[in-house]
């Protein structure tokens, strides 16, 4: 078994989600290189967020490199201190010799990737009659079906592919019972989503306001958690990075993670 080098791995991972494609506000690719000398990455563990509980896991399992899907640093840093929780991760991350790598919105517009996977939670195995993207940038999707899908079928979709047993819901007065058309969008998609002509919107979180524009619209509006949407993606990510080294490589996905958020 001959690991790859660091190099290597930044190279399959910018084939699956190209950077180019990520937004323009967006910061994305290898933001923390610990070791100046060529290196292999022998394990990779796989994150939605750097956190102290992933950091510390990384060092665990003795991984070379974590992806993190969502950028550790993303405002300009003035200073780094371990009293600030983002901070202390990338310098635990470095003391350890851990490298972070961030694709963010570049693996959510990517072919395949996690938009592509959002709209085929949507169609649950069914054939759409279009699939459209959205948002500048392609960065959701808009599925439309060849025939209307029971409103409380999508629920069940969706709450699979979540692993989720509650998901909110704004509707407009009269409940719709049947969906010719999805719109979805990971995380935060209220303004992605914005103006795509959907029947329902399907997001991991959405502003109030954004929600009222669109139930006023017309539209129902699902949310799941902002991370719920994205995490599930992570062992899609495990198999296709694992799957270009033919076992030369390690992908874990990260135990530690969690929602912040539980039911009370």
């Amino acid at each position: 078994m001959t690991a790859p080098s660091l190099d290597e791995v930044l190279d399959i991972l910018h084939e699956i989600a190209p950077l180019e494609l990520a937004a323009e506000w967006d910061n994305t690719g290898l933001l923390l290189q610990p070791n100046v000398r060529p290196r292999r990455v022998r394990r990779v563990l796989l994150a939605i967020d750097l956190q102290d509980a992933t950091v510390q896991e990384a060092r665990r399992v003795r991984a070379d490199l974590v992806v993190a899907y969502h950028p550790p640093i993303f405002q300009p840093l003035r200073r780094l201190r371990t009293d600030d929780g983002k901070q202390r991760a990338l310098l635990a991350a470095a003391a350890a010799g851990v490298a972070v790598y961030s694709p963010h919105t570049a693996l959510d517009a990517a072919p395949s990737g996690l938009a592509d996977w959002l709209a085929e939670a949507v169609l649950g195995g069914d054939p759409p009659a279009e699939l459209r993207p959205c948002g500048d940038g392609d960065f959701g999707r808009v599925v439309r079906f060849e025939r209307p899908l029971p409103f409380a079928t999508l629920l069940q979709r969706l709450k699979r592919r979540f692993s989720v047993r509650h998901l909110q819901v704004a509707a407009p007065a009269k409940p719709r019972r049947a969906v010719r058309s999805v719109g979805v969008a990971a995380g935060a998609g209220g303004s992605v989503l914005r103006g795509c002509g959907a029947d329902v919107l399907v997001t991991g979180e959405m502003s109030h306001h954004d929600a009222l524009a669109a139930v006023a619209a017309g539209a129902t509006v699902v949310t799941a958690g902002h991370a719920n949407t994205e995490r599930g993606f992570l062992a899609v990510l495990r198999k296709r990075l694992a799957a270009a080294f033919a076992g030369d490589l390690d992908v874990l996905v990260a135990k530690s993670e969690r929602d912040p958020f539980v039911l009370a």
